[in-house]
This record gives structure tokens, sequence and C-alpha cells, in this order.
């Protein structure tokens, strides 16, 4: 007699492809009795997980207006949800957060712990994303921002051939080892994007440092391409493994299990993004330092978007700064937190307490979109917004063309992220950096091709009716 679909779910298995191809095979062997039950307890698939009930997530973060109400509402409905994710095991919210997708999603300046797993959308496209900052004795300010506004690239894509940087071949050939980087488009964004910044809240900034009066050149940028290729990869993977593992989990909360072939070999990927993100720092300040002719007194730097390990702990800061010892292998200990083109750039040290659990704020954060930034400056001018925003500083946009939703007002007010960063113990301020100018990509949309292509068919289109 044919066993039956039932008996197979009855002893432990679940609808689905492998439900059928159990099914073929036992009775292809005419299993039945203690050997069909035998043999479904060896190959039955593990029992899927569910949502669980979420552990204490610790909200480091509070609100003096309305704006910021709602804005920590939102915080906290999607850390409820996200932290019913089963893998997670604790999480915490710094002062600078905000919503960055659907309900469930990880907001910036949200921490979670993973137990022997690796969620891809838990540390997002921009993998690793730091700063560094580079000491030179006897500098001046200009002089650093015009070595650097010479020396580096913003925007869109990499550096055209006769103009790239020259990424090691060690590194390189670490990437073409690994099952997740020997990516034919990873490998060429490797090389095209060594030297370059991105656009968004990307910057080099230059300032004094408070404490000893040496001029100071700060960068800030992630892992570019290259980066964006692994979080690609990475989703894709973790999606399989959602499917087979979970049901009910989030797409964007998906994981890789870190111990399978497939976890250790992201682990690895994740290792290089970061190898390759600070030498793409370290290429700039380089060559930033030749081109002024500088003498560097220190140099030094900390990623705050990242995946960091403790055991079979994985700690996913999106937008958060370390400041545990055991994840800082290579730092001095002195951790960066800018906040915004106008306000100076923290030098932190801490220690982990229950309520920050290793981490500080990576900057101001926002209260409200991009756009809704953009739409609440009315009719004022982006050339008079930006005047009034920037009086006393050398603020320059690489393409040309001001970004108001990078201009201080767009984010939270730093006065109450520092405040914040007291009140809850988060982290103490040992130096700040006293901004002199700083350079950052710029609206550069409003002059791409395909921009100016519309606006030269609007034009002829216009010009056509008598307009």
């Amino acid at each position: 007699m044919a066993i039956t679909g039932k008996q197979l779910i009855d002893l432990g298995f679940e609808q689905g492809a492998e439900l059928g191809r159990a099914l073929a095979y036992v009775n292809a062997q005419g299993l039945e009795g203690e050997a069909l039950a035998a043999w479904v307890a060896r190959n039955k698939p593990a029992h899927k997980l569910t949502l669980q009930s979420a552990p204490a997530c610790q909200l480091n973060i509070d609100a003096a207006t309305e704006a910021e109400a709602e804005n920590v509402a939102k915080v906290r409905e999607t850390m409820d949800v996200l932290m019913r994710t089963p893998t997670l095991r604790q999480g915490a919210v710094m002062p600078d957060a905000c919503p960055a997708g659907p309900v469930g999603t990880i907001p910036v300046g949200g921490v979670v712990a993973a137990e022997n797993a690796i969620h891809p959308g838990m540390h997002s496209a921009d993998i690793c994303c730091s700063v560094m900052v580079s000491v030179f004795r006897g500098a001046e300010s200009k002089a650093v921002l015009d070595a650097i506004h010479q020396v580096t690239h913003f925007g869109p894509g990499g550096r055209r051939n006769g103009q790239r940087f020259t990424m090691s071949p060690a590194l390189y050939d670490a990437f073409r080892d690994n099952s997740f980087l020997r990516d034919k488009k990873i490998l060429q964004a490797a090389q095209e994007h060594l030297g370059t910044q991105g656009d968004g809240n990307h910057f080099a900034f230059v300032g004094r440092s408070e404490a000893t009066g040496n001029v100071c050149l700060v960068t800030h940028h992630g892992s570019r391409g290259p980066g964006a290729g692994l979080y690609k990869l990475g989703m894709r993977a973790a999606e399989a493994w959602r499917k087979k593992l979970s049901t009910g989990v989030l797409k964007q909360n998906a994981w890789i299990p870190a111990d399978s072939a497939e976890g250790v070999a992201y682990w690895e990927a994740l290792q290089l993004i970061r190898k390759w993100t600070k030498a793409n720092h370290n290429a700039l300040h380089q060559a930033t330092l030749e081109v002024a002719g500088l003498q560097l007194e220190e140099r030094f730097w900390n990623e705050h978007n990242f995946v960091f390990r403790q055991g079979d702990l994985f700690w996913h800061a999106k937008g958060a700064t370390p400041i545990d010892a055991q994840m800082l292998p290579d730092t001095n200990g002195t951790q960066i937190v800018p906040l915004n083109m106008a306000e100076p750039v923290l030098l932190i040290r801490g220690e982990t307490t229950p309520a920050n659990l290793g981490f500080a704020p990576h900057g101001a954060g926002r209260n409200v979109s991009r756009s809704a930034h953009k739409r609440a400056q009315g009719a004022r001018g982006d050339a008079e917004v930006f005047a009034e925003e920037t009086a006393g500083l050398d603020v320059r946009f690489y393409s040309g063309n001001v970004d108001t939703s990078e201009l201080p007002s767009a984010y939270k007010s730093a006065a109450a992220v520092r405040d914040q960063m007291v009140r809850f113990k988060l982290a103490d301020v040992v130096d700040q950096i006293m901004p002199y100018g700083s350079i950052m990509a710029g609206d550069w949309e409003r002059d791409a091709p395909w921009r100016r292509k519309a606006r030269a068919k609007y034009a002829a289109r216009e010009a056509s009716n008598g307009g």
C-alpha cells in the first residue's frame, strides 16, 4: 500500500518540495512501519523557526519636539517588529535613530545581536560606512581642504582609466578567492571605485582639534560598488535560507546561518570589504598629504555600519559606532562621531553598559526625509538657504549644485544628540574637531545626462509650440 503525504506529515515532514521528494523515495523503496519511521527520523527537515516574543530593546532616545516624537514612535514601532525575528537576542537604539524602510526594518541608529546568524539587510548596502581622521602637524585648513578637493571623487560610478588608485594585488587576489567577491562586477568596481566617496551624506571635512590646535582631515564613506554588490548577493543567499529555515520572517530580515559554508564565506567577504573600505579612506588621506606636502601626526578610523562578532553573537550596527574594545581590532580606542557640516566632529571613548550594549551614536540622524526637508524650505531658493546655514564656513559641493538635504537644518539637533549621549551614558567626548569647511557630492542628479536630455526635449517642445 502506497505511503501518503499525510502519513509523512504526521511523521514530521512539512508541506513543500521536500515532502514530494520524500514521498517518491519512500514509495520507490517500499518503506513502511519501523523502517519508514526510522528513515523519516533521519531525513525530515528541521522544524521551521517562527516569529518569537520580542526580547527587550534598550531605547536610548527621547523627544523634545513634535517631529522628534513622531520619529521616536516610528523607531519604536519598527524595533518592536524587528525584534521578533527568531535569531535576535538583544537590541538597542541610539539617539540619532530614524526609520530606514518599511516597518520591521532595522532603523538607522539601531543595533541588534543575532545568534549564529548574519543578516545582510541589517548592515544594508552601504557596508562598512566609516570615518577616518588624519591629524597633521603645522598645516593650514584651506590648504588641506584644497588638497582633498583635488584628489577626491564624489558622485556616481568610479574613476576613469588613468585616474585610478591602485588596489593591493594581495587584496584583489583575496577577492577572487572568495565565493561572493569573485563576481565580475564586484571585481571591476573594486578597482574603479577605489578613491571615491559616492554621494548622500558622505563628506570630506577639515577642522582643528580643540585640544591640540592641529588641523584634521575627516572622510566619511562606505564600501561603494564592491559593498553594494556583496549586499545584493548576500540578500539573495539569505532569502533562500529564509524560505528553508523559517516562516513569517520579513524578507528584509532574512539571514545566512553563520556556521554554514555560505555563512563562513560571507563573513570572510565582510572582512575583505572592511579592508577595502579602510584602504579607500587611506588612499585619499595619503594622496591629500602628498599633494599638500603635509606631515602626519596620527591617523585613525572606525566603521559604524557593519557586523561585529563576539562568539556566537553577531552584532549588526546600522549606523552605530562601536566603543567595545572587542569590536575594535585596529583602532586607538578613540572613535569618531560627525554631526553636521557646521558642528564639530566628536572624538569619543566609552565603555560597554547594559544601555549602550557597546555602541554610541554615529551622527545626528534625521527627523524627516530628504524630500520632506526640501519641501519645508518653501519658496526660499537653494542659494539663500545655503548662504544662511554655512555662513563663516568653506563648504563646497563637488557637483557644483547645492544639496539642501545635507545642510545642517536637515539633521536632528546636534545639541540634543550630545545631551542624550550624556544622559544615557553612551560615551564621553574627549576632543572635538572644530569645523573649517567640507566637501560633499551635492545634487549631482540635477545635471545627470537623463535630466539634461529631458530638459532639452521640454525646451524643444515649448519652442515648437511657440512658448
